[in-house]
């Protein structure tokens, strides 16, 4: 379902066999886990209902616990609002995960789905399956779920930052422009949330990468959110997943789009694609823009293979932040990444390693600058900041809906 402070997806069929996150939760029966990683292969993912939900290595809440957690869904505890419904500002013990007073233990984000949403129940039950399962770093922590009578609840990590997608986008206050480090910081912890997903402890093909799907913690550390759209990758001799084209538009690689052949690939493209949103400032696909300038890889192509024109697709607002060397091969990756032929394009695993050089730890690391050390205002999103509204705005993307 989408995620839970950006915007709502779809997902394709209810088979999605994934795999799920998560260290330092609480199993079925509230005993801790250990913070080491821990994986399913996918040849043992479960496929029933009732096997995902008993084998997700985290807490199953009752609603009355939720309920109380959020101060019964209060308006003012509202993140995020979304198709799927809505994600509500809670607070449980960090050891026993039980509910506790506002503004004490570990602060928690509740999505909580419309009733009458049966797209949304899978996609539900897909967080749970790849969420339940599978932990990393540069993944966000589904804490637990909820499943009663009509009801259907996520509880996830609090993310303070927000995503990626207002910080790059919404110009307010809030959310000051991201610093060169910062970006390549962001990008590199992507990647490896990429990377590992493609790897062979999980094997999943994630689908829906994008702005609004990578979240961040108050060390801006990314974490992929949202794995309603994934699927496993393909088993076997197989080349690729044979499924129905979802997705965003303006991410989606060209030959997903065409033969509906989704490969790890498809990934790397669409990676390619928030790459250059991050270098650029600009949306993939902004109408508000001039005429041949709406499709962000269309109008920056050209640009990308120029060392001389390349300063025309690079934010203004970065000033002098990167050397000019850094810049050329962070275009280059973001070129190689966009090939239009999916056997030029990088596995994730390199793209990791070519963002490590362009980004400086030392500078970017846990620091970010001074301007962005604001305090969250209470009523921003699971992430700590409200997405923008969808209602009038040309400038987002089409949502996750078939492309």
């Amino acid at each position: 379902m989408g995620n839970c402070w950006g915007a709502k997806i779809s997902s394709d069929s209810s088979s999605s066999s994934p795999s799920g996150t998560n260290s330092k939760y609480a199993s079925r029966n509230g005993a801790a886990l250990s913070s080491s990683s821990s994986y399913a292969s996918a040849a043992s993912v479960p496929r029933s209902e009732g096997e995902i939900l008993e084998s997700a290595n985290v807490k199953a809440f009752s609603f009355n616990e939720l309920r109380t957690a959020t101060r019964n869904f209060r308006p003012d505890s509202v993140l995020g609002e979304g198709g799927f419904g809505s994600v509500f500002k809670g607070w449980i013990d960090e050891k026993t995960l039980t509910p506790t007073k506002p503004g004490t233990g570990m602060v928690i984000a509740v999505k909580k789905l419309n009733q009458e949403s049966y797209q949304g129940h899978r996609e539900w039950l897909a967080e749970v399956n790849y969420l339940g399962q599978l932990s990393h770093p540069n993944l966000v922590k589904l804490v637990g779920y909820c499943v009663e009578d009509e009801q259907r609840l996520l509880v996830y990590e609090f993310m303070p930052r927000g995503s990626l997608e207002n910080h790059l986008f919404r110009r307010s206050t809030h959310f000051q422009p991201l610093s060169w480090n910062l970006r390549m910081k962001i990008a590199h912890g992507a990647a490896k949330g990429l990377a590992f997903l493609h790897s062979d402890k999980a094997k999943v093909i994630y689908r829906d990468f994008k702005t609004s799907n990578i979240l961040l913690d108050a060390n801006y550390d990314a974490k992929l959110s949202d794995f309603g759209l994934a699927k496993d990758g393909p088993t076997g001799d197989k080349s690729h997943v044979s499924t129905r084209v979802m997705g965003t538009y303006g991410y989606a690689a060209p030959e997903y789009l065409a033969t509906g052949h989704l490969t790890t690939k498809s990934d790397v493209y669409s990676f390619g694609v928030v790459l250059l949103e991050m270098l650029s400032g600009r949306r993939a696909v902004d109408k508000n823009r001039p005429t041949g300038e709406h499709n962000l890889v269309e109008w920056a192509r050209p640009y990308l293979t120029s060392k001389r024109r390349i300063f025309r697709v690079l934010d203004p607002r970065l000033g002098g932040q990167y050397s000019l060397a850094k810049a050329q091969k962070a275009a280059s990756l973001a070129l190689q990444c966009l090939s239009v032929d999916s056997r030029n394009r990088p596995s994730m695993e390199q793209v990791v390693v070519a963002l490590e050089q362009l980004h400086d730890a030392k500078e970017g690391g846990n620091s970010p600058r001074p301007q962005l050390q604001r305090k969250p205002s209470s009523n921003r999103s699971l992430t700590g900041s409200r997405p923008s509204s969808t209602k009038g705005n040309n400038n987002r993307p089409a949502s996750s809906r078939p492309v």
